[in-house]
């Protein structure tokens, strides 16, 4: 492992040497009635940013924070208003694709200006500083709130020469970032919902819920490598959202992988690679209206693309190139069904068997909340007092889904000027063919509803339910009373705060990488013009670093789909790619880019679904990413391999098929040799 972190590490500087040594240049392609703008300096003069260059007289066009600014030249110069405050801003100065520059300007209180040029790989620093920090010292609140500081330092103009600005940045992480990240609607949804589901977890173990439905699995879990199959299976099953898959599975199997010794490290693996890569692959999840989102934005206005393909078509012709999902479920399998382990999975395993510890020793304050949820003295162990909150949850988040996925199409029919005779659902569901086509299937008119969704909303809904139901049936059949119950649901909060702090603080990071434009860095400096079948390895190997260094696989893809799409698409038809051909190649490109940011999100510390499942399966959150790291690295390995081989075979079913056994199988010969034996 110490290995795997120094390869980390060297990469990143590779990546930051090949950046600090380009020069900070711009150059501005000719337009038909503008001049060509070939190199430039910037400085601050009179209260107006001014552009030195060559071009004596003429007009160009640069683009500062996403709008354009025309430039009129005279005598060598161009000047635009230079506005800011004391405390400053960001100016992202870039053309065209490949050339940006990052500058931060600020005003003196005597009216002068402070103009300072920030090297764009200076943006990479927070994350990597975040991630060696928790990855060397297995702390993650600290590391998280250094990183979050270095960037408040970097986005704030490193005044290395003046101590308050210093200190500024430091107060800057709660102040700014930390209240920015709660500031959300989405986030706080998913705070309110994770505790929640906490509430009710402590509930149902209080009652005897939990310890029931241990006897129950009891019946069909008989060994480690049933629990762990078990578990596994629920992943699976619970298919249409990530968040919901974890937290549920996590608790409700974490008694039971306890029961037969699994370490909370396996657990938490087995939870984390169903949850993202069944919701990334499946028809109907509260994934599939961002992934039509970004697909349909990336294909509008190809030249020569066919028309009639729909983002779902699309969607569902790329799933032959998702070789990381599909090969980490079945990779799962293989090491559940041959009882072998490698690197630090392995000594966990063994330390689970041999000691029974199923996780490192834990704090006197973490034992005391676990004691806390045994069963009450004199509880009946029945599983439906936990069965049924759980099938609540589950049974509410589909109904929310479809509701607001319902009113949300509702308002789409009427915004198309299609008229139906009421609100009500059997309505909505006869209209969805005027926009999706007479002829459209039964799972694209589904996909179309939970794509319209609000999956935060039907997660607030289900998480609900679920802690009322769990209160019901416990102060209704006299196992705890009222305030004892409320109590309980409480210490269930509590037992979620350490988590969730950490989910915030890596929100935190996660607006100072956009701040910095990150993942603007990385994709220009990894990409390039190249022979087109091996963009998929490409587009690959950029999506899992950006997602492993923004710790977020949803960003990733509303950040790549829209170049990667039309730049594939481009280098096909310039390098005279036929038209079928280069379709297969695209829809490579579309899912590796989308499973890709899954592994870079299984293989970041700072990953929120990393988190939640650290936190669902009560896993120190250090322990399960270095134990997870080896085996989604193994995965991504020979998927990008996979990605790589289909398009140079030709691509279409068969060979993605062919390629998917080859992959099995080779996955399956590495777990035999390399794993070793957990008895």
């Amino acid at each position: 492992m110490k290995n795997l972190y120094c390869l980390t590490f060297l990469f990143f500087c590779c990546v930051l040497t090949n950046s600090y040594s380009q020069t900070d240049t711009l150059a501005i392609p000719a337009a038909p009635e503008r001049l060509s703008l070939e190199t430039y300096t910037l400085s601050v003069e009179k209260g107006n940013l001014v552009f030195s260059s060559s071009l004596t007289e003429g007009q160009a066009m640069v683009t500062i924070n996403g709008e354009e600014a025309p430039l009129t030249f005279q005598n060598g110069q161009a000047a635009l208003p230079a506005e800011a405050d004391a405390l400053g801003k960001l100016l992202l100065i870039k053309n065209g694709h490949k050339h940006h520059s990052l500058y931060h300007l600020a005003q003196y209180t005597d009216g002068t200006y402070r103009l300072r040029h920030i090297p764009m790989w200076l943006s990479v620093i927070p994350p990597l500083v975040a991630i060696l920090l928790a990855l060397i010292f297995r702390e993650v609140i600290v590391s998280l709130f250094v990183g979050v500081w270095a960037g408040a330092f970097i986005a704030g103009g490193m005044r290395i020469e003046s101590f308050y600005y210093f200190i500024l940045s430091f107060l800057e992480v709660v102040q700014r970032y930390v209240i920015s990240a709660l500031n959300n609607s989405g986030h706080l949804s998913v705070l309110v919902f994770s505790m929640l589901i906490g509430g009710m977890v402590a509930i149902i173990s209080r009652n005897g819920g939990m310890a029931g439905v241990v006897q129950a699995f009891s019946r069909y879990a008989q060994s480690p490598k049933s629990a762990q199959f078990i578990t596994w299976l629920l992943g699976v099953a619970i298919f249409f959202d990530d968040y919901a898959n974890t937290l549920i599975v996590g608790n409700t199997m974490r008694k039971v992988t306890d029961q037969f010794k699994v370490s909370r490290e396996k657990l938490a693996y087995i939870v984390d690679s169903t949850a993202a890569p069944v919701a990334a692959v499946a028809f109907i999840t509260t994934w599939i209206g961002a992934e039509l989102g970004y697909i349909d934005d990336g294909i509008s206005g190809l030249p020569g693309f066919e028309a009639d393909m729909t983002a779902y078509a699309i969607f569902i012709a790329s799933l032959r190139y998702s070789f990381y999902p599909i090969l980490t479920l079945s990779f799962i399998l293989m090491i559940i069904y041959l009882k072998r382990d490698f690197g630090p999975m392995y000594k966990a395993e063994i330390r689970a068997r041999k000691t029974g510890e199923v996780s490192r020793k834990m704090s006197a304050t973490e034992e005391g909340d676990l004691e806390d949820l045994d069963p009450v003295e004199g509880a009946p162990l029945k599983w439906y007092n936990a069965v049924i909150p759980v099938s609540m949850v589950i049974l509410m988040t589909m109904f929310g889904l479809f509701d607001t996925g319902m009113a949300n199409t509702y308002s789409e029919l009427l915004a198309n000027d299609i008229n139906i005779p009421s609100q009500g659902w059997g309505d909505i569901w006869r209209a969805t063919n005027q926009l999706l086509g007479a002829d459209s299937s039964l799972f694209m008119k589904v996909g179309k509803l939970i794509g319209n969704s609000d999956s935060y909303v039907a997660l607030l809904w289900a998480s609900l339910s679920g802690v009322t139901a769990a209160i019901v049936l416990t102060v209704g059949a006299k196992i705890m009373q009222l305030a004892e119950t409320v109590s309980t649901m409480i210490t269930g909060f509590k037992t979620m705060l350490p988590a969730l702090l950490i989910l915030t603080m890596a929100w935190s990071l996660a607006a100072t990488t956009e701040e910095l434009h990150t993942a603007t860095f990385l994709t220009f400096a990894l990409q390039d013009s190249v022979n087109p079948f091996v963009m998929p390895m490409i587009i690959f190997v950029l999506a899992a670093v950006i997602s492993f260094s923004t710790g977020s696989s949803w960003s990733t893809m509303a950040i790549l789909y829209p170049i990667a799409i039309p730049t594939t698409w481009a280098i096909c038809q310039a390098q005279g790619i036929s038209h079928d051909l280069s379709i297969e190649i695209l829809l490579n490109v579309i899912a590796v880019t989308l499973a890709a940011s899954v592994l870079g999100d299984h293989c970041s510390p700072i990953s929120d679904t990393t988190i939640l499942s650290s936190l669902a399966s009560d896993c120190n959150h250090i322990d399960h990413v270095r134990t997870q790291l080896p085996y989604a690295l193994t995965v991504g390995s020979v998927s990008l391999a996979a990605a790589g081989l289909s398009t140079y075979l030709g691509g279409g079913w068969a060979i993605c098929s062919f390629l998917l056994l080859l992959a099995l199988v080779i996955l399956f010969l590495f777990v035999w040799r390399f794993g070793k034996k957990v008895d």
